[in-house]
């Protein structure tokens, strides 16, 4: 778990650098930043998704987790849990809900948050996640500088996840083996494509519905190893 420990705790630090900085940067400086790290985000999600062969499992997964998560409704519950922090701890942000939830799934998806967990919980070898932890921290201050305190409230989200994620590798390590590992990063690049898209355009994609596709490859493999 001292991974994802160092990992919330560079976000609350960045958010709150980011938060002293929101009112000293013109809007327009802010809407540059953001669609840079849009950008940033873009390329990252890319290399992730370049990393696996295993298309047709890739494409599958996104189809079978959309459905689940639009089932589940994920992206509703996420949007409603920031309108609820956001009535306890920010009355006069507007854009609370939305700093939350965009923090939230970047911070979440992608193959850093997998890989670093999964290799955090199996070998007990911390450095994925504390990279990610100083790329996180460096775009909490970006985020909190254009969408405010919302951000900060992202580092539980990333607690659960990724700690849950460490805490059951243990359990699943029988199950993950290198290509399965290889299908859950390539499937979380993609939606982080989806994420920097987001960040670009006013249409917005509901990245936090297809979240449940990242664990379809391992699902797939476990009915597998039945037959």
């Amino acid at each position: 778990m001292l991974g994802t420990i160092v990992n919330c705790l560079t976000i609350i630090a960045g958010s709150l650098i980011g938060i002293g900085f929101r009112n000293g940067i013109p809007e327009k400086y802010n809407q540059t930043v953001m669609q840079a790290i849009g950008l940033s985000v873009l390329l990252i999600g890319i290399k992730s998704a370049l990393g696996c062969n295993d298309l047709l499992i890739i494409i599958i997964s996104l189809a079978i987790g959309s459905l689940m998560g639009e089932w589940i409704g994920i992206e509703n519950y996420l949007e409603r849990l920031g309108n609820y922090l956001e009535t306890k701890f920010s009355k006069t942000s507007s854009s609370f809900s939305a700093g939350f939830v965009t923090a939230s799934l970047m911070y979440c998806v992608g193959s850093m948050a997998i890989v670093g967990s999964l290799e955090s919980g199996l070998t007990g070898n911390h450095a994925t996640l504390f990279a990610k932890a100083a790329l996180d921290g460096i775009v909490g201050i970006i985020l909190s500088s254009s969408l405010g305190i919302g951000v900060l409230f992202s580092a539980v989200p990333v607690l659960v996840y990724q700690g849950g994620i460490t805490l059951m590798a243990g359990l699943l390590k029988p199950l993950l083996i290198p290509a399965v590992v290889s299908q859950m990063s390539a499937t979380g690049g993609l939606l982080i494509v989806a994420l920097g898209l987001n960040m670009l355009r006013e249409k917005k994609l509901k990245v936090g519905n297809m979240l449940p596709a990242i664990f379809i490859p391992l699902i797939y493999f476990f009915i597998k190893s039945l037959f």
